[in-house]
């Protein structure tokens, strides 16, 4: 397979139904930057915590749903789509990092272990994800909001799992002086 096809030099790109579209269009925008996401979450495996490493693989492999859902404008009931699901296992995994952190009583300066400051800034790259994410869906029709739903959960997950990271390691959480 040919990596390079010379199909995107005039700034066009497929979908997933072989329309073309502008490179920069909200819908591009979007499943680019959860790409984006998807490589910054690649990047902070392994954290040397195998329950955190499994669960960034499972979050690594939803976000390429995410990408799939947001480049097919006319979805088949078997084609890849965010449901509640996704949602609810976020949740469900917040829940379970967050039993073993202390309460949080005020804001805290992304940073920490190393593991700790690449989950803040996959956490801030999710975020503009999600402002891509949101962009997309009121302009267009055949978006699934429960992308962005998904997306917003996710931000969560990522900021609550650089606090488990970085109290396993002992780094203590600093608070901003205002």
């Amino acid at each position: 397979m040919k990596i390079y096809t010379g199909r995107g030099d005039e700034g066009q790109t497929d979908l997933r139904d072989m329309s073309r579209v502008s490179k920069a269009s909200p819908r591009i925008e979007a499943y680019g930057t959860v790409d984006e996401l998807n490589a910054a979450v690649g990047v902070i495996r392994p954290t040397g915590h195998d329950d955190l490493d499994e669960v960034l693989a499972s979050v690594q492999n939803h976000l390429h749903v995410v990408q799939a859902d947001f480049a097919n404008p006319d979805p088949d009931e078997g084609d890849p789509r965010v449901r509640e699901a996704h949602v609810d296992e976020l949740e469900s995994r917040i829940d379970a990092f967050d039993a073993e952190l202390d309460p949080l009583e005020s804001f805290i300066l992304p940073g920490g272990s190393q593991a700790g400051a690449k989950l803040h800034q996959a956490r801030t790259v999710c975020r503009r994800a999600e402002r891509r994410a949101v962009a997309f869906v009121e302009g267009a029709d055949d978006a699934n909001d429960t992308a962005v739903v998904y997306l917003n959960r996710l931000s969560d997950l990522l900021f609550t799992l650089a606090r488990a990271v970085n109290k396993r390691g002992g780094v203590p959480e600093e608070s901003p002086s205002y």
